[in-house]
């Protein structure tokens, strides 16, 4: 995934993404103070939500070895309500050697805590935010610090429901009586229709017996078929729950 850090020589047992913050706080204290909405340190993935702003709902960090590398294992808390947090002339430490990887590429610089400790700036924590979700620890005080960390990937769930236009890279997903927000990056969308640029559901040439799309395009085609919709439409995707994103998305043709 090219908006995630890849730990190589199976030190995980899957591609880990990075982004976070640093301080010399116990996880127990960081816990703590993450359930409260005036929290001092968060800890979660890190959304772009303007420029030197981003999104993050705070999530119970655990430290564990992978390999012999440090690295968070991330689960809600409930209660949580997403934050938005403006990092600019942030103080931002990166888990890898330079400031402008998209990849580790085999050299992981952690301290003891298993946080990033590469000195970057807040425009590189752009950067890193145009990748994708970024499993970050930030602690706001009189300069926001920024540090990224290892997280391996999660569970992704394939499913029906019905999603609905945030903006251009969010959308609302709704299914079983609930609903839970969505960023996308790189995203596969899969089409009933002729052309990647028709109307949502027009020229339905290209349906599976399942009823879904077959014509593969991209978020683009996504974003811009989403707005001709103007409402909740029904969609089959697949995605990670906890780090809020999503990935691919099928049309469903609603007979």
């Amino acid at each position: 995934m090219s908006r995630s850090i890849v730990i190589g020589l199976a030190v995980l047992a899957g591609a880990a993404s990075i982004a976070s913050p640093a301080v010399a706080d116990t996880a127990a204290t960081t816990t703590a103070a993450a359930t409260s909405t005036a929290a001092k340190v968060v800890y979660g993935f890190a959304w772009a939500d303007g420029p030197h702003t981003l999104r993050i709902t705070p999530l119970k960090p655990r430290l564990v070895k992978a390999g012999g590398v440090l690295t968070y294992r991330l689960s809600p808390i409930k209660g949580a309500k997403e934050q938005r947090i403006d990092y600019s002339g942030a103080d931002f430490r990166r888990v890898t050697s330079a400031c402008d990887l998209k990849e580790t590429e085999g050299v992981v610089k952690l301290d003891g805590k298993g946080l990033g400790r590469t000195r970057c700036k807040d425009s590189d924590l752009a950067f890193v935010l145009g990748l994708g979700p970024a499993p970050v620890r930030i602690s706001m005080g009189p300069k926001v610090l920024v540090q990224e960390f290892l997280a391996p990937t999660h569970k992704q769930r394939t499913t029906l429901g019905t999603v609905k236009r945030v903006n251009d890279g969010t959308v609302e997903f709704r299914t079983g009586g609930k609903s839970v927000k969505l960023g996308y990056t790189f995203l596969s969308f899969h089409r009933v229709t002729r052309r990647c640029g028709d109307r949502w559901l027009a020229n339905r040439v290209n349906v599976s017996r399942a009823g879904l799309g077959t014509k593969t395009c991209d978020q683009a085609s996504f974003t811009r078929a989403l707005k001709t919709a103007g409402k909740p439409v029904r969609v089959k995707v697949y995605y990670d729950a906890l780090r809020g994103d999503l990935t691919e998305a099928w049309e469903v043709a609603v007979k």
